[in-house]
């Protein structure tokens, strides 16, 4: 039997109280200590999660209660884009396809375009200047490196400053889009799409510049919306188009809903200005509980405010609840440490901080900065991306379902526990980006954005096309421009407030297409990019955001998750393209598995070079074997692949081991570095992944019962499998060990050499015959040996620059589970003559199972006599 609410669902439990399908328990829910404060006083689910196919204290605002939210566009849920509800509907067409009226209207606007540009590049050091990414940069009074460099006496001034500055810099004007043409000559044949989807971009920077005052100003919606405290009292609005009535209440009115009823204003803003006490403070306490309860056409309702900081599950209850978060200035956390300088290479160690724990628990922000950074340093990482940070109600759904938008989750710890892990991450030079969820919401309606005002649409497209059917989850309507205030906010306040240095941007091709790549092949075809199933409002919205961040944070970073292989997904916005500085190359995980399943007799060595090297120019990738996504229940990460069930037996290193084990061990080794190698311009890694962690990831959940009455079984709320157990890796008594060294010195080769971004490439061999791979990467040449059995004795491997050769990684070496077969002393000085179609050559033993990278040796060579000095030339 189930009992059903909006947006929850409560199975019937022998038990004092209900319990939800997140499984909130008082004797099962292992809770954060220092979350209790929040949880003293007591007041009156979703379906599992669907793996995808492929108030923070310093506020700065000085709202009063006289501010007004300007607040244009239409209340109703409608297809329009924001810039229609400015333009004439005769100048924008409603067509993706067909410009109408939009190319002669950009024929119009050329001259001034061309002004523009040649304003732009002529601009003054003041001004906003283009960087090497072609992405807006600010000099802001002389000041440009003091964050990156962190000096002694600067360091405290720069990132105190650092929002102030923000709030100064002019983001670089809309250029004309032209220049991907240039680039990718086939787009010319889309060019009446492009053009239009440029046009929409431009206008609606004109209207936010003429409505908002620009698009900086108009990315701090927090301080207008949401709760603002200004020396007299605190400000509280809310956009709530639907309601009809609403009234803010909580712990400091004892939830009297007549005591702070709130007005109206003519564009759907709800406002209620409450002054400080008596005796100065707040009239709302640091840690109460709030919550907006209003009159809707679906009825009386109360939701969390959709500009909450902070929200808390308390034990034994299924909601979330909203809270005032407001510190006071002696417990607010005080950042020490300057962002790092963006890394040319980008190597990602992929994190969740709840499961990062070895023990069966809910790790804190805590123990994550304290126990796992330096981890991720010590690998070689420089740059760790957590996932799940924007709060959400049901914990399996890792994150991906999003209740609270600029909340972080409560389950780790407060939000200033988060960022004393943020600048403890970069006191050991680490970037640190956040996975960010923009493309669908959570379903719920309790502690979520959906009917949020009591209809379907405020935030989501109405209808069908406002649900996600395999995700179950609510779709952002982009075209709506209370929308694109909010999510444009939400960026920002996760880089500007907890000093965040970039985003991985989730589920993007769901936001750039209608049928959100469901039941969909993309093969290549441009048609399939560009025509009526693009969602150009997506398009744009991600442009703006694009915009948005690396104008006001010249060195953020910003990763698209696309299956896709949208053209100019990488490309910079005012060259014309979406602006994201890297994708995910989501197919090289794929490629591996389809391979996995495969013989070793069977595996094609330009199948797997194909792969790693098939994507666009100029556009940079993420390369990774495997992600969290191949690590879930319903899939298997590449160890268990390779080892299965030997690893629960044969892992130590005092019994003998198995060939499924050895053959495991060394493909697992050759995947990761060919994949790093080829794959793209950075790496990632899923925590755990380094070492072949023996198991997938099951979130504690319980048995969840379909409508059809069907139930699909839970692991009876087990964190048995939600946690990395990082003991193995470190164990120097078992197998794992070796794979984790490998990992460590495959990172630090990189940070060496910088092969990843090295402008030089060159595959010289794939032989199928021989399974051998032979490829340079900048200074570096790497050779693969795939084949099962055979092994090549004085094989010889093309070369680009003279000179000797030494080893300077290899699969091989005992200290990575190895068998030691080649000799690190060993020099391999190169002949001249051509070789698979390089100048020079050197002769190798490339033992089967192996990979080895050779490197030009530094210190010169001395020739033996005159004939040989003619065939070695000094490095």
């Amino acid at each position: 039997m189930v009992y059903t609410l909006p947006g929850v669902r409560l199975p019937t439990v022998p038990s004092v109280y209900k319990l939800g399908s997140n499984g909130a328990s008082s004797h099962g829910d292992i809770r954060n200590p220092h979350l209790s404060f929040f949880l003293k006083n007591k007041s009156h689910s979703r379906k599992i999660f669907c793996g995808k196919t492929y108030e923070s204290g310093s506020q700065s605002s000085t709202a009063t209660a006289s501010e007004k939210v300007l607040v244009p566009g239409n209340e109703n849920d409608d297809s329009t884009s924001p810039t229609e509800q400015f333009e004439d509907p005769k100048i924008v067409s409603d067509n993706p396809e067909i410009l109408g009226g939009v190319e002669s209207s950009e024929m119009e606007h050329e001259t001034e375009i061309e002004e523009e540009k040649n304003l732009v590049e002529e601009s003054s050091s003041s001004d906003a200047i283009r960087g090497e990414d072609s992405i807006s940069e600010q000099i802001l009074d002389g000041d440009v490196n003091a964050k990156s460099e962190g000096t002694s006496d600067s360091t405290y001034k720069t990132i105190s400053d650092e929002t102030s500055r923000v709030r100064e810099t002019v983001i670089r004007q809309p250029g004309i889009g032209q220049r991907i043409y240039e680039i990718d000559p086939l787009l010319s044949n889309h060019r009446e799409h492009l053009d239009y989807r440029y046009g929409q971009y431009r206008r609606l920077r004109d209207s936010i510049d003429k409505n908002e005052g620009g698009l900086e100003k108009f990315s701090r919606g927090y301080e207008k919306l949401g709760f603002n405290r200004s020396e007299t009292g605190i400000t509280y609005r809310e956009w709530a188009p639907g309601a009809k009535w609403a009234a803010l209440i909580g712990d400091f009115n004892n939830w009297n809903p007549n005591a702070d009823v709130m007005t109206r204003d003519e564009f759907g803003v709800w406002e209620i200005f409450l002054p400080n006490n008596v005796d100065g403070s707040p009239a709302i306490p640091h840690g109460s509980r709030v919550k907006i309860r209003m009159d809707t056409p679906s009825g009386m309702k109360d939701s969390i405010p959709a500009w909450i900081k902070f929200s808390v599950q308390a034990p034994g209850e299924i909601p979330y609840n909203g809270v005032y978060y407001d510190p006071p200035e002696e417990e607010r956390y005080v950042f020490k440490h300057p962002r790092p300088k963006k890394p040319k290479s980008l190597r990602i160690y992929e994190s969740h901080v709840g499961m990062s724990s070895k023990d069966p628990v809910i790790n804190t922000y805590a123990n994550f900065r304290d126990e796992v950074l330096p981890r991720i340093k010590r690998l070689g990482y420089n740059a760790v991306q957590i996932m799940a940070i924007q709060e959400h109600s049901y914990y399996a759904s890792f994150g991906y379902h999003v209740t609270n938008f600029f909340a972080p989750s409560s389950r780790f710890g407060t939000p200033d526990e988060l960022k004393s892990l943020i600048d403890k991450a970069h006191e050991l030079d680490l970037v640190v980006l956040m996975d960010i969820v923009h493309s669908h919401a959570s379903k719920n309606t309790l502690d979520g954005l959906n009917m949020f005002d009591g209809t379907d649409s405020c935030y989501f497209h109405s209808g069908p096309r406002g649900y996600h059917w395999m995700w179950d989850s609510r779709l952002f309507n982009y075209g709506q421009w209370e929308v694109l205030r909010y999510l444009l906010s939400n960026a920002r306040w996760w880089l500007d407030e907890y000093k965040f240095d970039g985003f991985r941007f989730d589920g993007v091709t769901s936001m750039m297409y209608t049928h959100h790549g469901l039941q969909t092949e993309f093969t290549g075809n441009y048609n399939e990019y560009f025509g009526y199933a693009t969602d150009v409002d997506a398009m744009v919205y991600l442009m703006l955001v694009n915009d948005l961040i690396h104008g006001l944070f010249p060195e953020a970073i910003t990763v698209g998750e696309d299956v896709s292989g949208m053209p100019t997904f990488c490309i910079p916005v005012q060259d014309g393209g979406v602006g994201f500085d890297y994708r995910l190359h989501m197919a090289i995980a794929d490629k591996w598995i389809e391979i996995l399943k495969k013989r070793d007799e069977d595996w094609k060595m330009g199948d797997i070079i194909h792969t790693l090297t098939n994507r666009r120019w100029l556009e940079k990738c993420i390369a990774y074997a495997e992600s969290h996504d191949q690590a879930l229940v319903g899939d298997k990460t590449i160890a268990f692949w390779l080892m299965d069930k030997d690893m629960y037996e044969f892992m130590a290193l005092d019994r003998p081991s198995t060939p499924l084990i050895d053959r495991g061990i060394a493909l697992h080794k050759m995947i990761r570095l060919i994949t790093m190698g080829l794959g793209g311009e950075g790496y990632l890694n899923f925590m755990g992944n380094e070492f072949g962690h023996p198991e997938w990831i099951d979130f504690p959940r319980g048995d969840q019962h379909l409508p059809g009455g069907a139930v699909i079984p839970g692991n009876n709320f087990s964190y048995d499998k939600c946690r990395r157990r990082f003991d193995l890796g470190d164990a120097d008594y078992l197998r794992y060990r070796g794979m984790q060294e490998f990992d460590q010195a495959m990172q630090h080769l990189e940070e060496k050499y910088g092969f990843m971004t090295s402008e030089h490439q060159y595959i010289s061999r794939k032989d199928e015959g021989d399974r051998i791979i032979v490829f340079e990467r900048g200074d570096l040449v790497f050779v693969f040996n795939f084949h099962w059995s055979n092994s090549y004795s004085d094989y010889r491997v093309g070369c680009l620059k003279p000179g000797k050769y030494k080893v300077v990684l290899d699969s091989d070496d005992p200290l990575f589970g190895g068998f030691s077969r080649i000799n690190h002393e060993a020099e391999y000085f190169t002949s001249e003559g051509l070789h698979d179609g390089r100048p020079r050559s050197f002769f190798i033993y490339a033992p089967s199972r192996t990979a080895v990278v050779y490197a030009l040796a530094e210190d010169k060579v001395e020739p033996v006599d005159a004939e040989v000095s003619k065939m070695y030339v000094a490095d």
